[in-house]
């Protein structure tokens, strides 16, 4: 079977690890982060960058989840497809479950990933669109305290694969930079796994 793979690049190091000799991956694709500032842009990115795979695979693997603009993706290629379940990165690393009890216990939390660790604050930036404050004139950091006042901590998942030392490094630094305690806690790849699984199994139906 040919397996192709259209990510966001926060999940490369997690589908890297889960891929790396599996021969049934044909094609993988990893997108800009950069891509979740404009919505609407990311989703028709995804959508032909997944429409451009038709006739060269037999199912393609989103790595996205919801996030803003992709629910209902599937739905709407020209190739057989799955994507995560969740909200966010976050809640595919540790689940809707554990992702609510930890917002619970600290409504002020930032959480990061591998992935976001090594983004880092000039990430954060173009995210909150603080990158436009430089044209301005502005120091984005001056704004950057603003908006992460009323935060409490920094959690980190780790999700076991990769440079984990410097992975969690990079977290703390961002840590530092927000002026929050730093915690960490471990978190899992299953569902990245599952859903090239259910990848593969979508192909497999097909050439049966």
């Amino acid at each position: 079977m040919r397996i192709g793979i259209v990510a966001c690049d926060i999940f490369k190091q997690e589908i890297d690890a889960l891929t790396e000799g599996d021969e049934d991956i044909v094609h993988k694709e990893y997108l800009e982060f950069a891509l979740h500032v404009y919505p609407e842009e990311m989703r028709r990115t995804v959508i032909e960058k997944v429409n451009a795979l038709a006739g060269k695979v037999d199912a393609v693997f989103i790595g996205y989840a919801t996030c803003q603009k992709l629910s209902g993706l599937p739905s709407e290629v020209n190739v057989p497809a799955v994507m995560l379940d969740g909200d966010d990165c976050i809640s595919v690393f540790i689940g809707p479950v554990e992702y609510a009890r930890e917002k619970g216990a600290c409504t002020g939390t930032w959480f990061s990933s591998p992935g976001w660790a090594e983004q880092g604050m000039a990430a954060v930036i173009k995210e909150l669109h603080l990158d436009s404050m430089v044209d301005q004139g502005y120091d984005p950091m001056y704004f950057v305290d603003i908006i992460f006042a009323s935060y409490q901590r920094c959690l980190y998942i780790d999700t076991g694969v990769g440079d984990r030392e410097r992975c969690e490094a990079c977290s703390r630094e961002f840590a530092a930079q927000i002026k929050v305690p730093h915690y960490s806690r471990m978190g899992s790849v299953d569902r990245l796994a599952e859903g090239i699984r259910r990848a593969k199994e979508i192909a497999s139906a097909r050439d049966g």
